[in-house]
């Protein structure tokens, strides 16, 4: 996560409330990876872990650095150790650099948070992997949804725009051809698509049971307990009448990017 989203805290149970649907991205960015064998790996945003475990369970003879900025997430993430092959650190992913080069990067649904990632991704591409080293991640794509629509008019409304103006923002991130044209530039070969997901989520008012393990958590945070359960109550209600629930649950159409770049082989 970066400073942004540390400013929130991160709640492991909230955020794995969904743990199917949050880890098929990641499975799905990894599918195509094609590296055999790593031997320096970099999680970065790695959440509380538990991706970060099937990294390791992947490529056993890997090393494998993992880092949030939330201490939360760190603290639950601690669990998954493995002595001398995959550690757990504090950090923030925007000053993050490897003491040697890596083999691998993975970013998994962290971007989004970092403001001017763009030269971050450059940086990462050019000075911290190996040659033929892969840069592998993935950003929401929905910040046009209704989710994300309805939270930024109700932060920009009279009520709350002197507490909660700015702490939303429309697409922070590119589109898979926006990252294709970045890192082309600078000597990747890319492979970039999108996909969006069809998510039938159960239980009451799942859509903002979701919410609240991602983009609720910095407007949350900025609101004392009687304050966020009147900005939940509106927002929930505007949720349910943009997310019905159907006879199978309730669907949450989830745009996602994904970009696998491959660093030139060497000289």
């Amino acid at each position: 996560m970066s400073r942004q989203a540390a400013a929130a805290v991160w709640d492991p149970a909230q955020y794995g409330a969904f743990a199917a649907e949050r880890s098929r991205p990641f499975a799905e960015l990894l599918a195509r990876v094609g590296l055999a064998a790593p031997r320096r790996v970099a999680d970065l945003g790695c959440g509380s872990g538990e991706l970060t475990a099937a990294l390791a369970r992947r490529w056993p003879q890997a090393r494998i650095e993992a880092l949030d900025s939330s201490p939360e997430m760190i603290g639950a993430a601690r669990a998954h150790e493995i002595p001398g092959r995959l550690s757990f650190a504090v950090g923030d992913v925007a000053t993050w650099r490897p003491a040697e080069q890596v083999d691998l990067i993975v970013s998994n649904a962290v971007l989004q948070w970092v403001p001017g990632h763009e030269d971050l991704l450059v940086r990462w591409a050019t000075e911290a992997l190996a040659p033929g080293g892969r840069l592998a991640f993935q950003v929401p794509g929905n910040f046009d949804a209704p989710s994300h629509v309805l939270l930024r008019e109700l932060c920009e409304s009279p009520r709350w725009r002197d507490r909660l103006g700015g702490l939303t923002r429309p697409a922070p991130v590119r589109d898979a051809a926006g990252y294709l044209d970045l890192l082309t530039r600078h000597g990747c070969a890319v492979d970039a698509w999108e996909t969006t997901y069809l998510q039938v989520l159960q239980g009451d008012d799942p859509v903002l049971e979701w919410v609240k393990g991602t983009a609720l958590r910095p407007v949350l945070a900025a609101l004392g307990p009687a304050e966020a359960t009147e900005f939940l109550d509106v927002y929930g209600a505007s949720l349910r009448g943009a997310y019905p629930p159907g006879p199978a649950g309730t669907v949450f159409p989830f745009r996602r990017i994904f970009v696998v770049a491959a660093a030139r082989e060497g000289p």
